[in-house]
């Protein structure tokens, strides 16, 4: 039975499929992932607190963030690995976000499976919301697990991109923000969203070129516009309407702007000449609207090379040539 998508992008490259995540995958092709990004449930929504805008409020993400105790969390993930293991290529390799409620079943029921640990990522939040109880240490970070398909499986690793990005190996503790406010704007604020720089990070150190990324539990989408500014093909599931709905809108207003950029967005990094780059983004960013302006730049992580210092301050739309942290004349800040 031939799948129908909920959306899709009319080059076929990004797709969006409804219903329950097993039962769209157990649908797909074995062996023709490259790369699996899951952020499943942590099973958090279970009457804690925690900090927003200085106040306590409750954690209810919903009615499927509700844990059913520890034996169902292990059933839940082993079900949705195994077709992970199905799926993935030989030189495949998934992703799988969690924190302490749901990564130690994850990786359980990964190595029951067959599936292997290559690294397990610390993402480290610089400025996590406070603990109000003062009972505790103040969660600041969230767990992702890197898999192969099997022990000593010949995995896609991109080594050089990643030791260019820091000048030398990098660490498996990532230090990151949190979604901006912008960022979670564009995605109407839908709960658990991570931001586009982690995912785009993840995807640029393990997919191929052209390589094809599925994301079960999608979200709003976020996965898909990393994929996107990177030039791979995405396939989205989410058995949420509301969800789907939040990452068509997103994708569909990412696409369109996308395509007036020349060069395109997703070949910023290697193909092009840098300075060719800052003409076509400034000369896009005049012709928005404030807002448009705000989204774009949120949403695709816009990031262009200081031109004093190769570094990666971010965008700086008056200066076209030096980073956030550079005034071009004087040696770079640390952050540069």
């Amino acid at each position: 039975m031939q799948m129908i998508p909920y959306w899709q992008s009319e080059d076929g490259r990004l797709t969006l499929y409804h219903g329950d995540v097993v039962s769209v995958l157990s649908q797909m092709a074995d062996d023709s992932v490259d790369v699996l990004d899951a952020d499943p449930p942590y099973f958090l929504s279970n009457g804690g607190t925690t900090c927003q805008g200085g106040k306590m409020v409750k954690v209810d993400k919903g009615t499927w963030d509700k844990s059913a105790g520890p034996e169902a969390i292990y059933e839940f993930n082993k079900t949705w690995l195994e077709q992970v293991k199905r799926l993935l290529k030989p030189t495949g390799s998934a992703w799988v976000h969690g924190t302490a409620h749901n990564i130690y079943t994850v990786g359980y029921a990964a190595q029951r499976l067959g599936l292997h640990q290559l690294n397990e990522i610390v993402w480290e939040k610089p400025n996590p919301p406070p603990n109000l109880s003062c009972r505790f240490f103040t969660h600041s970070s969230e767990s992702i697990l890197w898999l192969s398909k099997k022990r000593r499986a010949k995995h896609v690793f991109n080594y050089a991109a990643m030791k260019a990005a820091t000048g030398k190996q990098m660490k498996s503790v990532w230090r990151m923000s949190a979604p901006t406010r912008d960022e979670r704007n564009v995605a109407e604020k839908y709960p658990a969203q991570k931001p586009v720089g982690l995912l785009q990070r993840m995807l640029r150190a393990s997919a191929p070129a052209d390589g094809l990324v599925v994301t079960p539990f999608c979200g709003s989408g976020t996965s898909g516009v990393a994929a996107k500014t990177l030039g791979l093909r995405w396939v989205g599931i989410d058995a949420s309407i509301e969800a789907l709905e939040i990452a068509k809108r997103r994708l569909m207003a990412l696409v369109e702007l996308v395509a007036t950029l020349e060069p395109p967005l997703a070949t910023i990094d290697t193909d092009y000449d840098i300075d060719l780059v800052r003409v076509a983004v400034v000369e896009l960013l005049s012709e928005l609207s404030e807002a448009d302006r705000t989204a774009l730049i949120a949403d695709l992580q816009l990031r262009v090379p200081c031109r004093t210092c190769g570094g990666d301050g971010g965008f700086n739309e008056q200066a076209l040539y030096m980073c956030d942290a550079c005034d071009g004349d004087s040696p770079c800040l640390p952050r540069c």
